[in-house]
């Protein structure tokens, strides 16, 4: 993993957020955590792709 680290903000509507919260809380998972899995599954679908 990089060490460098970047900071990202979005915003999201409150039923998407709320969507959010309630997985994370249900699965015992941080956001953070939660979007950084799902980055790296674009990045195995970009591979695919090639």
């Amino acid at each position: 993993m990089d060490k460098e680290t970047k900071r990202l903000n979005i915003n999201l509507p409150v039923s998407e957020m709320e969507i959010l919260d309630t997985y994370c809380k249900q699965n015992k998972r941080n956001k953070t955590d939660l979007i950084r899995e799902y980055i790296r599954s674009l990045e195995k679908k970009l591979r695919k792709r090639d």
